[in-house]
């Protein structure tokens, strides 16, 4: 099978009432990104996979598309779910269907937000070989039948913890579903195909893939998110001339001053500052390597398509912000009856919380460029964390 014939249905239509809270659980926290973000990430960042449908409730779209953010890899397309786990998954289907051209798909669980690179490779692999294959694991506890005393103990030797993604050719799980007809619910995508004849595969499965259902899950996956986790801090600093008939714009705030800021750019020192700042932390050059300069194309840019680039680095990796300070150096003008409208300017820019964002000022004592107004300075400090597999 080619790379463009392979899509995934994310299943995230469901209320997630038992995971408490006054979201469904799809759209909660963890780690820094909504669990359905996590999940939908995981599946773009595989080069085979080009189209990925998500499934959602009625009226969520928006919703979605917010907590997902940008997605590179793979087009996203979004269904309505049904009344249904099995109606929910048919709409995704139903989707790919209009789309066209789709051999392979794997059917996933948003409630299962941590999925491994190495698992989608080997249902892949399965595929050449088979109608179906699902990831498992083993269960390794002791089983036994009973109610309040035990009546019976369950050979477990041919029992498995069973997971998503599921993997599948796509004619014959549509057809499994569109033959299943007044029959009981079923519990998973795969019953369905076994349920026309066709074997289904096991592979291995992996511990990262368990289920988000309860409270104490979403804690538990909380931390071990966290020790997955390394935290970076980067550094940058700018420094541009002042000249006379020049727009100066600090921290993406148009400023009123006689003079501007002179460069290939918008000349915007702080946000230049704090673009550097992140592409530290990432170790990924400095903003002239990304933005060069001598290339005609960023003469008179915004300085906020530069932040925009480095957030997205950041997202791409599967990095958090945590926490940004910029430092801006000069005489005048005053940066203080500005600082609310920049530290709102840049929270928008990363996506982040305002209150995650500081601006300072401070002067050189009439001292040096800055002190005889020749010119602005400015530095940063970005804190964020990376998964350790980078």
């Amino acid at each position: 099978m080619t790379a463009a014939t392979i899509a995934a249905i994310v299943v995230a239509a469901g209320r997630g009432l038992r995971a408490g809270g006054d979201l469904p659980k799809q759209y909660r926290m963890v780690a820094g990104r909504a669990v359905l973000a996590h999940a939908v990430m995981a599946l773009a960042d595989h080069a085979a996979i080009t189209t990925i449908v998500i499934v959602i409730g009625e009226g969520e779209e928006d919703h979605a598309r917010q907590v997902i953010g940008d997605i590179r890899g793979a087009t996203i397309l979004f269904a309505r779910g049904g009344d249904s786990r099995r109606a929910s998954v048919r709409a995704g289907l139903d989707s790919l269907a209009q789309v066209g051209g789709i051999a392979q798909v794997l059917v996933h669980d948003a409630a299962r937000p941590f999925l491994p690179q190495a698992v989608i490779a080997r249902l892949l692999a399965a595929l050449d070989d088979a109608d179906g294959a699902i990831p498992a694991l083993p269960v390794v506890d002791t089983l036994v039948r009973g109610t309040a005393t035990v009546s019976q103990s369950v050979d477990r030797a041919d029992l498995w913890r069973v997971q998503t993604p599921q993997a599948f050719r796509v004619g014959p799980i549509l057809a499994a579903h569109q033959a299943w007809h007044n029959q009981p619910e079923p519990t998973d995508d795969a019953q369905m195909l076994r349920a026309m004849g066709h074997d289904v595969v096991i592979i291995e499965g992996d511990t990262m893939l368990e289920k988000l259902t309860h409270p104490a899950d979403f804690l538990a996956a909380e931390q071990r998110m966290t020790a997955r986790y390394a935290t970076r801090t980067g550094m940058g600093y700018d420094v541009h001339r002042l000249v006379p008939g020049e727009t100066l714009w600090l921290c993406g705030v148009q400023v009123p001053h006689d003079k501007g800021l002179s460069g290939h750019s918008d000349a915007d020192v702080a946000l230049h500052a704090l673009v550097d700042a992140i592409l530290g932390a990432l170790a990924d050059g400095d903003i002239g390597s990304h933005f060069p300069p001598s290339d005609p194309q960023w003469r008179g840019a915004a300085s906020s398509r530069f932040v925009e680039h480095a957030r997205a680095l950041v997202a791409a990796r599967g990095g958090v912000l945590h926490h940004v300070d910029v430092t801006i150096i000069c005489e005048a003008p005053k940066i203080g009856p500005h600082r609310d409208a920049m530290r709102a300017s840049i929270a928008a820019l990363l996506d982040i919380a305002v209150e995650k964002v500081s601006v300072k000022a401070t002067t050189t004592e009439r001292l040096g460029f800055a002190g005889r107004g020749e010119g602005i300075a400015a530095q940063a400090v970005a804190t964020l964390s990376l998964p350790e597999l980078f």
